[in-house]
Order: structure tokens, then sequence, then C-alpha cells
């Protein structure tokens, strides 16, 4: 299956939907009906729509689409503006997005302590960036600056910082959280269904008013997100695509993050102007999936939201783009590994092209039997190469990408790309193929719309669009009208020399902007006080929602293969998919050659079908199979339509019984390892959070480093890793079933998972000993314009007992947007766009629990931000009100989560490694009720208080202040290869 990924916050399903109206019978499947409920409102439903949305429009234009989703009592929220980058003014490019984060910081009412006295500071500092913006000398700037600093802090005194948070946080929410893109600003939230008043109670005052408070300190946190885009290859390389796609639209030319100079010359006056013209309930939509009735939701979001009053809207009209007639050759440099990217322009939603462009792409690279996958991935031409299509409202854009194998140039990569496309139109694909990608759309579209949070987003995509949510129902059925002589015709026609080529090359960035501290004080974040708002909100009472727990023996059932292996079952009653597990509780850990040998399964054929075969008959059954070896569990599983699992496992256990070795395909596996391993390299989160990290808890003798040298994988005989695989069926193995009709599964597998009567333990596991930490920093140069630094200390072997209080202090201490740490790192000394702290439980009963923290920050501020960590780390500021609010989301979170379908056997598996046997949600549940701050401050005092902690940094050595480093312990540079036990690249002899 493919799932398509898009940059930044921005994730959602790429079904697109056609206004073609040619066959009436068909349209008449999916009209669009108009009722009215009970007390008056109306709303549209789309008849077979198994969604079931209805979609209401209130008197002041805001549209609601409420869906419902009863497996778990929460809602998920999305409210949407049709407001982003691309109507950002000119000489303030970035503004929507700093709206977005502005949004968080309250009303007149939410976070206002004194609003008369604060206002009259937000309005000096408003006047004051008027005058440092329009100001040109240096040193103007700086004391005109230095003035806003002040006033910033007076105006701090009549605020509390991020009482918002606070309040959406005591509601039990997950995900708070909000985006920006080219033609829409999003926030969402899930909430638990019974706090739905109370939500609505908080967005219809944060939606009324825009107040611009804690300005400064918010746009230093913008900045260090700017320089995180800046350390960021991947979005330079997509910017520097976009640009070559649309030279004159802002989606080419305005990118949503902005351009350093205008990040650092804002206007309050824009964003008012801004807010006031876009946040219009004409102009934007709820959505709410989850557990409520239709009926009363509607007249509660009437109540609230249903007051906003509405204005004309007039959205700036936006250039149009010529045809691209030749090649636009792009390029990017940075320290990652090189690749390279074609893009096609092709028209936005709405249009017949949209349908087309869907199915010539998975035509392409569906992830199996694509001819992207099959010809170059399958056959090991290139490192890795794969396609994707994104569709926004006036263009959209095709999308190829490649990474070379060692010794392969940026142009091979792109030539066999453009092959690929020549086969596609010359029609060299099989005629199946189309009702397959039909139908595996139609699996991962099934999949969308059991899921509240994915199906919430394809309505705010179509609100974004102005879709009409009847073609977006029947979108795959127009799929399947299309022939493959009209895809042919179509390809021939679009793909031409009309692209954009972006090369991403290694070398040095030359455009990078740097900027010095401009030594912010920190402003009051006032956790003991409380708006009148605040007050008033706590008192605002919600029947109390239960939690429910899992009886795991009840809820897992089993049964026996007629050979006694036993077989855990839960039944699917949403849809007729399965996912089917043979499990060996063995990994890499007992056997070195475990995960290369389910690597090279990969590509690997049978004796009588071709490894590309193989993919193919898989495909045309909509089943997807997979080997995986972990470090201590193996999988192969197998996924997809519940009828044709027969057959899918009969063709997984040929392919298990009779893989046949190929030599040819060994050596280019052995040769994409060692291509990955430069690659990786080249990461700079790959390297913080698995070269560094592993060795800052192991040392020497890690997992990571555990592995074979390249010149030992070319010694190797493939048969012996077809042999491991083929000899798995010999070792104790445990299966898992998560569908229908369970017998039906066990009888498959009675006839084709055939196994030796008498089965083998496992190989004794090799054993990592967890070192000690303190005194240690672990640092690796890297080209980057932020550092970044993670702070690890080993704790006390696990505890079940310490489950509950680390659980209520990582909600209060460490994570989220009104922690401690959020507060004082990012809100009050704008030292760091993103800080955390935890305390993370062990996996397994015999291993350790860790103190972790992190700062990801430009270089100059890092060693005042290492000092307000580490005295957070070492001083745990008490405040009971925020304690309380900590705890009652705790609280709330618990209750309402919901343990559902397969998600009930896997998290059994995990609380066994702990040497838990049954939900101990319900001891964690009611501990937490009965815990004081008295009982947080114990914990914090035996737990994280006084750590010694290894200290990992990964930065520009030229920026970093090695002498504040000295502080926390001896500081080592180190080598990646050594870090990641590869082998040196030899020296290239001239």
């Amino acid at each position: 299956m493919k799932y398509i990924k898009l940059f930044a916050l921005v994730a959602f399903v790429a079904f697109a939907y056609s206004c073609k109206t040619e066959n009436s019978n068909k349209d008449l499947a999916y009209t669009v009906e108009s009722q009215k409920d009970a007390s008056g409102f109306s709303y549209e439903t789309v008849a077979n729509d198994p969604t079931g949305l209805r979609l209401y429009t209130l008197d002041n234009g805001l549209k609601v689409y409420l869906s419902k989703n009863i497996e778990e009592p929460k809602i998920q929220t999305y409210i949407a503006v049709r407001a982003g980058s691309n109507y950002d003014p000119k000489e303030s490019t970035g503004l929507a997005h700093y709206l977005e984060h502005m949004v968080f910081k309250g009303t007149d009412e939410i976070s206002s302590l004194d609003w008369e006295k604060e206002k009259t500071y937000l309005d000096q500092i408003s006047d004051l960036y008027e005058q440092h913006r329009a100001e040109t000398d240096p040193e103007k700037k700086k004391e005109i600056y230095k003035k806003i600093d002040e006033v910033s802090l007076e105006a701090s005194n009549y605020a509390v910082a991020n009482e918002y948070d606070k309040m959406i946080s005591s509601l039990g929410a997950t995900g708070t959280n909000a985006y920006t893109w080219f033609e829409q600003t999003v926030y969402t939230n899930k909430i638990p269904t019974n706090e739905l008043d109370k939500w609505l109670m908080v967005e219809g005052e944060r939606f009324g008013q825009l107040v611009l408070r804690l300005f400064h300190t918010e746009l230093e946190a913008v900045f260090e997100e700017f320089n995180r885009g800046q350390d960021n290859d991947f979005r330079k390389m997509y910017a520097a695509m976009l640009d070559g796609l649309f030279p004159n639209h802002p989606y080419g030319q305005q990118t949503t993050i902005g351009t350093g100079e205008h990040l650092k010359n804002p206007s309050m006056v824009d964003i008012h102007n801004y807010f006031d013209k876009y946040y219009v309930p004409n102009n934007m939509a709820m959505v709410l999936v989850g557990d409520f009735d239709f009926d009363e939701t509607i007249k509660k979001v009437n109540d609230t939201f249903g007051k906003l009053e509405s204005k004309d809207v007039v959205h700036p009209t936006l250039p149009k783009e010529e045809p691209i007639t030749s090649p636009v050759v792009k390029e990017v440099f940075g320290p990652t590994a090189e690749s390279v990217s074609i893009a096609f322009r092709t028209e936005g939603a709405g249009t017949e092209q949209e349908k087309l462009i869907t199915l010539c792409d998975m035509i392409l690279a569906n992830g199996n039997a694509g001819l992207i996958d099959l010809n170059l991935n399958q056959q090991q031409l290139v490192q890795r190469a794969g396609c994707s299509p994104t569709i926004l409202k006036e263009y959209g854009y095709h999308t190829f990408n490649g990474t070379p194998k060692d010794g392969q140039t940026l142009d091979e990569v792109k030539l066999l790309l453009l092959a690929q496309i020549e086969k596609l139109k010359n029609g060299e694909f099989d005629d199946w193929m189309i009702d397959a990608v039909v139908n595996d759309l139609k699996l991962n579209q099934t999949r969308q719309y059991e899921n509240s949070t994915a199906l919430a987003n394809m309505y705010v995509d179509a609100f974004i669009k102005h879709e009409d949510w009847n073609n977006r129902v029947k979108f795959l059925e127009d799929l399947k009208s299309i022939s493959k002589q009209e895809l042919v015709d179509f390809a021939k026609g679009f793909y031409k020399d009309n692209y954009v080529i972006t090369y991403k090359r290694q070398g040095e960035d030359t455009s990078i902007v740097k900027v010095q501290n401009p030594g912010i004080t920190p402003v009051n974040v006032n956790r003991d006080k409380s708006s009148e708002f605040l007050t008033n909100f706590n008192n605002k009472e919600a029947e109390p929602l239960q939690p429910k727990y899992v009886d795991y023996k009840e809820a897992i059932k089993t049964t026996k293969m007629d050979n006694g292996l036993e077989v855990s079952y839960i039944k699917n009653d949403l849809n007729d998919l399965f996912d089917m597990n043979i499990i060996f509780d063995m990994g890499s850990d007992n056997d070195k050659k475990l995960g290369l040998a389910a690597g090279y399964m990969e590509y690997l054929g049978t004796d009588k079908y071709s490894a590309e075969e193989l993919k193919k008959e898989f495909y045309k059954l909509g089943i997807n199979y997979y080997v995986s070896a972990g470090a201590e569990t193996t999988y192969v599983g197998l996924n997809g339509l519940k009828e044709n699992l027969p057959k899918g496992l009969e063709l997984l256990e040929h392919l298990w019984n009779n893989a046949v070795p190929d030599a040819e395909a060994y050596n280019k596996y052995v040769q994409s390892i060692a291509k990955g391993r430069q690659d990786n390299k080249t990461q700079k989160g790959n390297i913080l959070y698995s070269g560094l990290m592993s060795y800052g808890q192991y040392g020497e003798n890690s997992r990571l480093r555990n592995i074979y040298q390249i010149s030992e994988l070319e010694a190797m005989n493939p048969q012996e890793l077809v042999d491991i695989i083929k000899s798995m069926k010999d070792y104790n193995q445990r299966i898992f079933y998560y569908g229908k009709d369970a017998d039906a599964a066990v009888a498959a597998l009675n006839e084709h998972h055939k196994l030796p009567e008498q089965l083998n333990s496992y190989p004794e596991a090799m054993a990592y000993v967890e070192k000690e930490t303190g005194g240690n920093v672990y640092f690796v140069d890297y080209d980057m314009v932020q550092s970044e630094m993670l702070f690890l200390a080993k704790g006390d072997p696990f505890k079940v007992e310490n489950m509950a209080a680390s659980r209520l202090f990582n909600t209060y201490f460490g994570s989220g947007l009104s922690s401690i740490v959020f507060q004082e790192i990012r809100e009050s000394k704008s030292l760091a766009y993103s800080a955390w702290s935890n305390y993370s439980t062990a996996s397994k009963k015999e291993d350790s629990n860790y103190v972790m923290a992190y700062i990801g920050t430009q270089a100059n501020k890092m060693p005042q931000a290492v000092d307000a960590m580490m005295d957070l780390m070492s001083n745990m500021p008490e405040a009971e009100e925020q304690f309380n609010a900590a705890k009652e989301a705790t609280l709330k979170k618990l209750a309402a989560q919901r343990i559902t379908k397969s998600n009930i056997f896997w998290t059994y598996e995990g609380l066994k490694k702990l040497g838990i046997d049954n939900d101990n949600r319900e001891e964690m549940y009611n501990a937490i009720k009965d815990m004081t701050i008295d009982d947080l401050r114990d914990f914090f005092n035996s737990n994280i208080k006084g750590e010694n902690y290894n200290v990992m940094v990964i930065g520009n050595k030229k920026d970093i202040d090695f002498q504040a480093l000295k502080k926390l312990g001896k500081v080592q540079e180190m080598d990646i290869d050594y870090l990641f036990n590869y082998e040196k690249p030899e020296e290239i002899k001239m």
C-alpha cells in the first residue's frame, strides 16, 4: 500500500474528486440530499456516503462537518480557516503562520489579568514595531528593540502565559496543535466527548478576538522554527522545486515560514488586519468526527460560533502560470545525502486531470507492483525511488524522487525515472493494473474512514479546496471508468520536457541566514495567577467519563491449529480487512544474520515466480506481506482483503518454502546497505537520536554497533541467508489474527502453514549492558544553524509503582504547551523553539528507566538554554493550580482512552514485557486521583533531582561554546563512523 506524505504538519489522503456528470445513473447513486433536524437546522448528506457526513451551514456562513465514530468517547476537532501563506502581504511573508502561533495567546478575557492596563502596553509595543520596521539604521533598530523588550516585560505583569493550553489540557485533550500551509490555517484538538461544551466555550472566545501578547518572545520561537527549516535539506529542496514550478504564483514565491528579513521586521497592524479579514465564520469550517449526538451538537455549535459576525471575504486573485516548455533546473546544497526530484505542474483540485494523475501515479509507484517499484527498487537500480502527487486548490504537482547508488550520478537517476514515465506513455503495464490500483485505493480509503483523525483531515481538505463532498465520495468509482488507452493518451500529452528538476547536492549552503541573539529579558509567566475567564471555565462542570479497562484474557480469544500451535485472535467488526502475524520471539539479538536475511527476502523469487512476478501476484490479490526482524522479535505478516487470505497465505508460504538465492541481487543488496550507511551518516536526526543516543546509553557494546562490516557481508554466502529464513519455521512461534471468521483463518493456516512436529527453542540472545551516566559530553560536528542537545540520565530499574507518578510528572513538568519546561525555556525566556523533558519508562522489566531532556536552538543561545534547563532539572517550580490542571488532564485522558481492535493484543504484548498481566491503567488512575503536589515533589527529588547526565550535542563546531559545554562534563568529539561502527571509506587515490 502506498501512503502519501506531505511536508511539515500537513498530512492527508490524496483522494481527489471530479465534477464529471456524464453518467446520470452513476450520479444518482451519490445524490446530495437536503434535510432538517428536529430543531430546524438544515444539513446536507450524500447518498451511499460511508462516512455518514452531515454538512451544516450556519446563518453566519460557518460550515460544520459532523460525522459519527463511536469507537472511543472522543471527538476529533478541526477549526479550518481559508487563509494561508498565499494571502500573506508581499512585505509580510510568514504572517499567516505567525498569526497561527498568536491565536494561542488568548483574548481580552483569556490570559488577561487587567486588560485595560495590558492593552496600553500592547498598543505601545505595536507602535514600536511600526517604528522598528520603518527604521533603516541598524543601531537605532537595536534601540527600538530594546524598548520593545522593556515594554513587553511590563505588559507581561498583566497576563498569564498559556491559559488556553491549560484549559484545553484540563479537558484531557490530545494533539493540541495547528498548522499553516498555502491556502489554510487549521487548529486541531482531540477531546473527550463529555468536554464538548467547555471546548466550544474556549474556542468561541478564542476565534472572536485576537490579542497579540507575548509577541516578541513568540517571534523568537518562530525564528527558531525558521532556523530548523534552514537545517532541513528536504524543505530547501522542496522550496526550490516550487520556485521552479511557480515563478509567479505564491505557491513558489512565498514560503509559509516567510523570509528572515520579514520575520525580523513584523507588523502587528498587518497581523490584526489579516485576522479581521480572513478569520470570519463564512471563511471558516468546524469539523467534528467522533462520539456525539448530531442534533445536540449542532445546537451547541450554533450557540457559540453562531454568534461570530460574518463579513464579505474576497481572496486576492493570484497570478496564472505560463506553460513550462523546457526543463527548469534548480540546485540545492547541504550536508545530507544527494538526491534528485523531477516535478510536473498539474491543474488544481476539481479537474478531470486529477483523476488521471492519481492513476498514473499509482501505476508508476504503489509500493508493490508499480513500474518504479519493480523496475528500479526491486531491481536495485537506484538506492530508492518513488513518486507522489500533491493537488492544491489552484494547481498541483506530480513529483518523482530518486536517491543514487554509490558511484551513480544524479543525472543517471533522472534518466531512469524518466524511462519509467516513458513506459507508462507506451502502455508497458499489465491490463489488470487499473482495477488493482482502484482496489488498492479502496483498501486505503477503508482504513482512513475508520480513523476519526484521518477522516476529519479529508473533510478539512474538501473545505479548503471548495470541493463538494459527493464528488469526493464517488471519486474512486470515477477512476474505474478510465480505460488503459485513455490513461496512455493522457500520459503522452502530459509528461514531456515540461518539468522542474531539482538536484540536492552535498556542499555548503551559502544562502543561510544567521542572526544575533537579541538578548530578550525573560517575561513573567504568572503561573500562580488566573484570569476571570479561567476561573469561570474551571467552575463549569462536565458529566465525568468513566474509565473502561480491558480484560485482556477475555478480549483476546485463543484457538489452536491442528498441530497444536496456539492462535490468538480478535474479531474485526468494522470491515472485511484482516491482519495476520506469525510471531517469533527471537530477533537479531538471537541471530545477528536474521535481519539481513529478512531484508534479502524482498528481492527473491522462487522456482515458480520471479521476484517481480511475486509482487504482482500479491498486488492482484490486494494482499501485502512482510518479513520484519527486530532485535528481539521477528514477524512474518500478511494483511489485506479477508476473502483473499487463503490465496495470499498460500503464496506467502510458497515464497517461504521455495525462495531461491540470487547472487546478483545479493551483491546489489550489500551495495545498498553500504550506501545506506553512508547516507545515514549525513542525517543529523539519525546521528543524534541513534548514534549519540545509543552511545550515551550503552557505550561501545550496543546493538547499533554490533553489525557486520561490509567486507564481511561481501564474503557471505546468500544461500545461508535463505536457509535462515526457511529454518525459522522450525522454531517456536505463535500467531495473532485480527479479522472476521477466525475459523476460516485457522483452516487456511492448517492447509498452508506446515510445521515440523517438534519446534526448536530460540538461540541465546546477546546481552547489552546499560552503562552508568554522568560527566560526559559527546559532540558531533555538523553543518547546521541550530544546535541540538539531548540529556540522558540512567535512573532506577523499572518499577510498576512509578508508572502513575511518572505519567503525571511528564504532563506537569515536561510535555505540552503549558508544561513547566515549555513555559520557562520558550514562553518566558525565548531560548528555543523546541524543549522538553520526560521520565521515560523502560519497555522491559529488567531495564532501567531514564530521565531525558532536549533543547534545539541557535548556537548563540545554547549556554543560556542549558543553564535554564539544568536549573529546572534541579529545582522543580511548584504551582498548585498548574499541578491540579495537570492531574485533571491526566485523569481525563485515562478515562477517555479506549484500547480497541488489534491494539488490544499489541498493548498486552507490551505489558507482558513489563511483567504486567492485567490492565494496569486502573491502578494508575486510582493512584493519580489521590496524588498531591507533595507526592510529585517526592517523585522529583527521588528520580530527577541530582541525576548525572550524559549530554549528546550536535552542531556546527565553529559556533559551539565549548567552555559552556565543559561545565557539563568531559567533552569528547565523536567520529560518526565510530559511533555506528561503520568502516571508514577508503581514501581516493589520485
